[in-house]
């Protein structure tokens, strides 16, 4: 274990004027990130506020966490900056001893995911990929077809092969052997995984913890899961 021992990690989270779910995101985060200390592995949350015109990044700092404000205009980039603000923070430890957690501003995380990445990071893995489901708040019939087609798109055996940046982890000197998330609008969670497989790095397919995720069907990021569910409406 010790080879593969994690000391610190970061919670990495995007955000575009997102000051109505913000606040339920940072707090399911804060209680995971909590469960690590109590671990004895500290952490920080870093909330990238990008071209926001609401009170986003004030939500953010009110909760400890700290922000960058940006002007990316691509999720691929904001997320990118904030892991870069993460390691530079991190940076009195090896990048090797540093695991970068990344969600989404619309979603909420359950108390044991990060204790589940750091489990896998600690079994010598350098990256996890998560799944995720979607909130109660839209039509129930459109949440019923997105998760039969979710679940049929999914692979069980020994992974289901979805990528979320949602539900993401990854060891910082892998993430940064790969040259990070690049600078997208979309997809640049699965390229980032892709980048990692191409270059031998291990990734862990956990069925759980799930992430819970907005079913909203006009999101800030294209070619999500807003994308999906505005298509099954």
């Amino acid at each position: 274990m010790a080879e593969h021992d994690v000391r610190a990690l970061a919670v990495v989270v995007p955000a575009r004027d997102e000051e109505a779910l913000l606040g339920a995101c940072l707090r399911s985060v804060e209680v995971a990130r909590l469960t690590m200390t109590r671990l004895g592995v500290p952490g920080v949350a870093v909330v990238v506020a990008d071209s926001c015109t609401d009170t986003t990044a004030s939500i953010a700092r009110h909760t400890g966490a700290r922000v960058l404000e940006t002007a990316a205009g691509a999720v691929g980039t904001a997320r990118a900056a904030g892991c870069a603000l993460a390691l530079r923070v991190l940076g009195d430890l090896p990048a090797r001893r540093v695991w970068l957690a990344c969600t989404d501003a619309d979603s909420v995380v359950p108390p044991d995911w990060l204790a589940t990445q750091l489990r896998a990071a600690r079994a010598g893995y350098d990256a996890v990929a998560g799944l995720v489901d979607i909130d109660g708040v839209g039509p129930a019939a459109t949440r019923a077809r997105w998760r039969s087609e979710y679940a049929a798109s999914c692979r069980y055996d020994w992974l289901h092969g979805r990528v979320h940046g949602a539900n993401l982890g990854v060891r910082g000197h892998a993430y940064r052997a790969v040259g990070g998330f690049d600078a997208s609008t979309a997809h640049e969670d699965v390229r980032l995984v892709r980048r990692l497989q191409a270059i031998g790095s291990p990734v862990a397919w956990p069925e759980r913890p799930v992430v819970l995720t907005s079913s909203r069907s006009h999101a800030r990021a294209a070619m999500g899961v807003a994308d999906d569910l505005r298509a099954l409406a």
